[in-house]
């Protein structure tokens, strides 16, 4: 009793510390109702900052201003390539050659699991590094005040009190109660969608994530980390995610050959035990049909055809960051794509302007240019001075006085004088503002709201231009039209994707106008919906009705999204059975970048997207994304061609094994044969990596069922094959056992090879796209190798040379044969595809189609 009061009384402090922790975090919500004394009482702050003893205790308190990451231990990782169907079959495997003390065997075997353990480990490890290494390049500063003195420290060192300031182009270091200075534009695009910069006042909070785009405030920290807006987002993307379609196919393929395997095992078990077969013996055959039946280098060979895949994606500006994405992209048919940044530029431009008082549009776009200030870089004026033909008309005139703009007043103001010593003011602003200042008749102050109006409508900004005259009445010039214009490469990017089978759908968080203005102009079309139809208020977003998933599966875009609805989109679309990749650069990307099937972050991505994406483009334009579509899906070819080989020679090893077995009472192969077969097949066949393929124009994806049926097809012809050369050896030649097998052997080694040229290609074997350089060499090397195995008697019994070129002869006729096999196969599974859905569509038309009303 005592020790348990003595743990509580030690447990206590931590909790009260604790709680005392969470009460010096405001939440942004809460810090923006509240009032600069509130906010700095609750905090404990001054406006002239913490010292750095205090700074260093709170940091202690309360953490680095980091979002935490839950780390997988590495090796916890490489342990994990030991667990699942494939790797237990060959621990299986290892356990029952140490049971009959078939050592080399043993080695053979755990040095095979080694090596698919390592090399799928390494890959994750590189493209692991691939994403700190980006991080790395992200090194944000801030100006903090501590000890009554302004420095420049990391902005993970932050804590909540400390006193910041923050001017044009800073990124925001963490939540901020705004509480100096006359106003800050900023940035809020990577975090809530909108286009626009957002003015901030005192007494507002900017947002860690967010950039400052003109002026200059200063401000208390009231959040950092994952208590900030920026963590409160991320913290969606913890639950969400996919399971790998790659992981799923090779579980499926495992799966397979394992009922096989049990099926063959107990049969064969049956068998030999009533012939009286010695228990030892018949546990070797055991253990050499389970080593037959296991595609040992399967992962391996497939992480390796994925793992160059990614460098061959890196030379494409591409860093692939979860090595499984390469296959799912093959995949995709649907793309969900963020708006701002990734399909527009993320950058204002003057559109034509709407005449009143002006000579001209230049007269017009000249009265803008001189109100503005272009040292502070600001987005409106460097789009209003972009619009001149020609900037040098600015040096004709000398800023004499300029008023910055402010959210009270809404405009800049200048005055100017021009190279003959005349003066004038000019002014641009809010339509509304502007106004104001002129005299205007009735019908045009009408005409200007309604400019204004319309041009909101097709989602532009709207500025008005106004100069003083002569008599000193200002003069309405005219309404400039600013707006986000799409990519250069966007559209042609979308068109190619749709060329490849791929639909695209626009994600933005700017209004209904907006949306539909720039989707209509990529030619996405103008269905754009708003979530609020969709997503209940306060509903959970990852399940929504059928009727809303139908209208999302429909829709060419969605309006005013918030990133949980972003999140909701792709699990609806995953649910009506598409495989789905979301590109986007913001935080509010980051929870579907990581649900979406390949999530794709743009170049100048955040951190935060980043981390999420599975793949990162480090080149502007979508442009990249088309490139990497095709090699994902040559890829894609590569692994596929290989599975095919892989279950059709392991069907064949196994079977072949248990038909000789009963049909003759004797073990057609030895255990050594077996491990060679293995390394033979199995290791040169890595440069399948490297092989030639056609580029399929429409999305493909893993379909067990043909796969398998392939497969099973192939697999048949094989067994017929080595099963009529068996035949042949003992009735026809009278070859004793020991030489048989050896003909066996060069049988499996060389027919398995020949195989891969039938399974590599839908097409005849001898049309194009031809094997790769490195493909043929390492099958060439392989061959000469099992040549000189049998020729010399290297390992197994030698046989006569004469014997060996028969084999191949043998196995080059059948090779013809089996490619027959394999593109009856397809023919077969085209039209039952074809009568199935010829069938589903009469299914759904009325028997009596003039009953209908």
């Amino acid at each position: 009793m005592s020790t348990q009061a003595t743990h509580q009384e030690q447990s206590r402090p931590a909790t009260e510390s604790t709680s005392q922790a969470q009460g010096k975090m405001i939440d942004p919500e809460q810090a923006g109702k509240m009032g600069v004394e509130d906010v700095l009482r609750a905090l404990d702050a001054k406006p002239d900052g913490l010292s750095n003893d205090e700074a260093r205790r709170r940091l202690e308190q309360f953490g680095l201003n980091v979002l935490e990451e839950r780390e997988e231990s590495e090796l916890r990782k490489f342990l994990g390539y030991f667990w699942g169907p494939i790797p237990w079959m060959i621990e299986i495997a290892a356990i029952l050659s140490a049971a009959i003390s078939h050592w080399l065997d043993l080695i053979i075997i755990l040095a095979m699991l080694g090596i698919n353990a390592v090399v799928g480990f390494w890959q994750e490890h590189q493209a692991s590094n691939a994403i700190d290494a980006l991080k790395k390049q992200l090194a944000p500063k801030a100006r903090v005040r501590r000890d009554n003195k302004w420095q420049q420290i990391d902005a993970d060192t932050l804590v909540p009190g400390d006193a910041v300031r923050m001017e044009l182009g800073d990124v925001i270091p963490a939540d901020v109660k705004l509480i100096k200075g006359d106003y800050l534009s900023v940035d809020q695009s990577a975090l809530t969608g909108e286009s626009m910069p957002v003015n901030k006042k005192p007494g507002d909070v900017a947002y860690s994530g967010s950039t400052a785009r003109q002026g200059e405030m200063e401000g208390v920290v009231t959040a950092t980390g994952a208590h900030t807006f920026f963590g409160r987002t991320a913290k969606l993307v913890e639950s969400a995610g996919a399971q790998s379609h790659f992981q799923q196919a090779v579980l499926h393929v495992g799966d397979f050959l394992i009922l096989i395997s049990v099926a063959l095992s107990v049969v064969l078990v049956v068998v030999e035990l009533f012939r009286q077969v010695p228990v030892l013996e018949m546990l070797q055959f055991v253990l050499i049909l389970v080593v037959a039946s296991v595609p040992v280098a399967m992962p391996a060979v497939l992480s390796v055809t994925m793992a160059l895949g990614a460098l061959a994606l890196s030379r494409r500006k591409a860093i692939v960051s979860r090595l499984q994405s390469i296959e799912e992209m093959a995949g995709i048919d649907l793309m969900c794509s963020d708006k701002t940044g990734t399909l527009t530029q993320n950058k204002l431009t003057l559109g034509e302007p709407v005449l009143f008082e002006a000579k001209d549009a230049q007269d017009a776009i000249l009265a803008g240019a001189l109100a503005a200030q272009l040292e502070d870089r600001d987005a409106i004026d460097t789009a209003v001075v972009g619009g001149l033909k020609d900037a040098k008309a600015l040096e004709q005139y000398e800023q004499k006085k300029f008023v910055p703009f402010d959210p009270v007043h809404k405009k800049t103001q200048a005055t100017v004088t021009d190279n003959q010593g005349r003066t004038t003011q000019v002014a641009k602003g809010a339509p509304q503002v502007i106004l104001e200042m002129c005299a205007l008749g009735d019908d045009e102050k009408q005409r200007a709201k309604k400019t204004v109006d319309d041009l909101a409508a097709k989602g532009n900004r709207t500025l008005g231009v106004a100069r003083d005259g002569d008599n000193g009445h200002w003069h309405f010039l005219a309404i400039l039209p600013l707006y986000d214009p799409p990519r250069e490469d966007s559209a042609e990017t979308i068109h190619k994707a749709q060329e490849n089978g791929i639909a695209i759908k626009m994600v933005t968080g700017d209004n209904l106008a907006i949306a539909r203005e720039i989707s209509g102009q990529l030619g996405l079309g103008r269905d754009i919906r708003s979530t609020d139809t969709l997503f209940p208020s306060g509903g959970d977003v990852s399940r929504v009705s059928d009727a809303a998933e139908q209208q999302i599966e429909q829709a060419a875009g969605f309006a005013q999204v918030f990133p949980e609805h972003k999140y909701g989109i792709v699990k609806a679309l995953q649910g009506k059975g598409h495989i789905v990749a979301m590109t986007g650069d913001g935080v509010n990307d980051a929870p579907a970048l990581k649900q979406a099937d390949v999530g794709i972050a743009v170049s100048g991505a955040t951190d935060a997207a980043r981390s999420a994406a599975s793949l990162i483009l480090t080149e502007p334009g979508l442009s990249v994304i088309v490139n990497a579509v095709g090699e994902a899906r040559r890829i894609f070819e590569r692994m596929m061609s290989y599975t095919i080989y892989r279950i059709t020679m392991t069907l064949d090893i196994m079977i072949f094994v248990v038909l000789a077995i009963l049909a003759f009472g004797f073990f057609p192969l030895t255990a050594i044969m077996i491990i060679l077969l293995a390394l033979l097949d199995d290791i040169p066949i890595m440069t399948i990596a490297y092989d030639n393929t056609r580029l399929d124009p429409k999305p493909v994806r893993w379909d067990m069922k043909r796969t398998l049926f392939i497969s099973s097809a192939l697999g048949i012809s094989a067994i017929a094959q080595t099963f009529g050369l068996l035949l042949i050896g003992l009735l026809a030649l009278h070859l004793d056992v020991p030489h048989l097998r050896t003909v066996i052997f060069l049988q499996l080694v060389a027919g398995g090879h020949l195989m891969l040229f039938v399974a590599r290609t839908k097409r005849p074997f001898w049309r194009p796209p031809y094997p790769s350089g490195k493909l043929t060499a390492a099958i060439v090397g392989t061959q000469v190798l099992a040549v000189i195995l049998c020729g010399f008697g290297l390992l197994v019994p030698e046989i006569d040379w004469w014997l060996i070129g028969a084999v191949w002869g043998y196995n080059i006729a059948w090779m013809f044969i089996q490619d027959l096999f394999k593109i009856g196969s397809y023919h077969l599974i085209a039209d039952l595809a074809k009568h199935k859905s010829r069938y589903l569509k009469s299914a759904q038309q009325p028997i009596y189609p003039h009953l209908r009303r």
